[in-house]
């Protein structure tokens, strides 16, 4: 190895433990002195990255243990100090050894993932308020929605086969495929759910509805129109709410296509970018002409249950059996007319049906199946639409319905005219 790497290496696990130690540092300015700090953090990922060159030197892995155990020891009497002052946290232990961890990992040349580690690690000191108010907000309900999520994440997805069955149309259908789309969408769900228990049920209307969005625009969308009725006055205010959960869903729509299908997000963003672009200049002139602090508070059940799960991963290979039947015996206007009943209730299961059929050798072109995501974003808002039309007060849906069809001609008139 030369010198320049070495050395570089070598300031990459300086800088990493002048990261965290100025972190710890901050986090105890107001206490006094501190066991810590900065000079002591990096002081320890130095000697981390020095015991990995010197187990390198004389082949000896052991060197590493043998110092990695020695600090060990020097923390474990710390700690011990500070328990008997009635301090028994020990995150600041915890993060020195991860730091000597870390330069080791320097040394290694695992350069990026030590210095994610390190900035991580900063993120979950720093945030250490904000995550203990995230933890007592959970219900028991909510962890055992955890739970499950992670049962069919690292359990039941690895041991599904992973081949189609059957002839065309049923040639689509992939245990592993179709369960993974499932994970994909609750884990979405799940972490829109999660940001609105992070920031509390009630942070302004504008905030629950874009938060909300994430989770189910349709909540969204009837929890407002609902309200409209009994709260004539803030009819802008939950019109902004329900603009910008439909934009959100815009977003979240290309957010899936990007991670499952690149050359489809190269055709697909432009109708969509287009429909979420101006629904974000109407949330924009609504939230400029009338602001509100009202309170806003959407009832979203925890969005992974799993019943739920079961019943999307039905919806999906029964969508993605139909648009194949569609696209093999009806072409290019079946495959258009069965997007389009689809995202009458669901947009997310027909977006990653096309994003999977779009791929080479499936025999839907990317131009298609961008009209066809197009096509159920369109009529899902259409939907949300006639919830407003049919629940909400008058002046609800005076304020929403130029921004209803100015979303949806823009979004059409990029798929097909541009």
């Amino acid at each position: 190895m030369d010198q320049a790497t070495l050395f570089s290496r070598f300031g990459v696990a300086l800088a990493i433990g002048f990261l965290i130690g100025l972190q710890r540092e901050y986090a105890h300015s107001t206490a006094g002195e501190v066991a810590a700090g900065v000079r002591t953090f990096t002081l320890l990922s130095l000697a981390g990255c020095a015991a990995a060159l010197l187990a390198d030197y004389f082949a000896a892995p052991s060197i590493f243990l043998a110092v990695a155990f020695s600090l060990s020891l020097f923390l474990g009497v710390a700690y011990a100090f500070q328990a008997g002052r009635g301090d028994f946290g020990m995150t600041t232990e915890v993060a020195a050894l991860l730091t000597v961890l870390l330069g080791g990992l320097c040394y290694a040349g695992q350069l990026t993932l030590a210095i994610a580690g390190a900035v991580v690690t900063t993120l979950v000191l720093t945030f250490k308020l904000e995550l203990h108010t995230f933890a007592h907000r959970l219900a028991r309900d909510d962890l055992y929605a955890l739970l499950r999520f992670a049962a069919i994440s690292a359990l039941i997805l690895p041991i599904l086969p992973n081949q189609s069955y059957g002839q065309p149309p049923f040639d689509v259908l992939n245990p592993y495929k179709i369960w993974l789309m499932v994970v994909f969408i609750s884990g979405i769900s799940f972490l829109g759910y999660l940001l609105n228990k992070v920031v509390g049920p009630r942070r302004g209307i504008t905030l629950t509805g874009i938060l909300g969005g994430l989770v189910s625009s349709t909540a969204v969308t009837l929890t407002f129109t609902e309200r409209s009725q009994r709260e004539a006055g803030l009819s802008r205010p939950f019109a902004l709410a329900i603009v910008g959960a439909w934009t959100v869903m815009f977003a979240r729509i290309l957010t899936e296509v990007a991670a499952l299908n690149q050359p489809l997000l190269s055709v697909v963003w432009r109708p969509l970018l287009a429909a979420g672009a101006v629904g974000l200049v109407y949330s924009v002139w609504l939230y400029r002409t009338q602001r509100t602090d009202g309170g806003g508070e959407v009832s979203l059940n925890n969005p992974f249950e799993l019943g739920s799960a079961l019943r999307f991963g039905l919806l999906y290979a029964v969508i993605l059996v139909i648009s194949r039947a569609a696209q093999l015996y009806l072409g290019t206007t079946g495959l258009y007319a069965s997007s389009l009943l689809a995202g009458l209730t669901d947009v997310d299961a027909i977006t990653l049906s096309m994003a999977d059929l779009s791929q080479p050798g499936r025999g839907v072109d990317l131009d298609t199946a961008a009209r066809a995501i197009t096509l159920a974003a369109t009529s899902n808002t259409l939907v949300k639409g006639g919830i407003v039309l049919l629940s909400g007060s008058p002046g609800l849906w005076r304020v929403l319905m130029p921004a209803l069809a100015l979303i949806l001609s823009s979004g059409l008139a990029v798929a097909f005219l541009g």
